[in-house]
């Protein structure tokens, strides 16, 4: 898990100080339903796809960058499912502190694409697909945060309500 270039050069400026970070989710369905995951070589924990936007690159743009490295699945987005943000900073061992906003989008398989997963760098152990009612564990605290966002966009979704969820004063909208 290189740390991009840019990264690298703000942290020359800045230090370990607080870096603002851009970050995107993707949840891939297949036709199947399924989801897609990757087994974090850092953790262990399987995962949704995620990572950081790029300067300039768009967070849609990201996703599928990320989905592709990653798994190797061709994927478009469908939705954008939540924009968040975690209000407690997160310190890496090296001392580098960060914070995320993430834009969490729902996918599916590029109509011709790729949808047979494979690891495809080193940021995962294995990767594959799953149902939604029979994940693999150990599960990644932040999977399981977007998880349930994920879950509670598709039934309103359903429901004819697709609008993106967000937090405004302390609650979910």
């Amino acid at each position: 898990m290189a740390t991009p270039q840019f990264v690298l050069d703000l942290r020359k400026k800045i230090g370990h100080d607080l870096l603002w970070m851009m970050g995107v989710t993707g949840l891939v369905r297949d036709g199947q339903g399924r989801i897609l995951l990757g087994r974090r070589s850092d953790t262990g924990e399987w995962a949704l796809v995620y990572g950081i936007n790029e300067p300039g690159e768009q967070p849609a743009d990201t996703v599928v960058r990320e989905i592709k490295e990653e798994t190797g699945v061709d994927a478009v987005v469908t939705d954008l499912v939540s924009v968040t943000s975690d209000p407690n900073p997160m310190t890496y061992a090296n001392g580098d502190i960060v914070q995320y906003m993430d834009h969490s989008f729902l996918c599916e398989v590029a109509p011709g694409g790729n949808a047979e997963s494979f690891v495809g760098d080193d940021e995962s152990l294995s990767v594959g697909w799953f149902a939604m009612d029979d994940l693999p564990e150990p599960l990644a605290a932040s999977t399981v945060e977007r998880l349930a966002l994920f879950r509670t966009f598709i039934e309103n979704k359903e429901r004819g309500d697709a609008h993106a969820l967000f937090r405004y004063d302390g609650t979910q909208h």
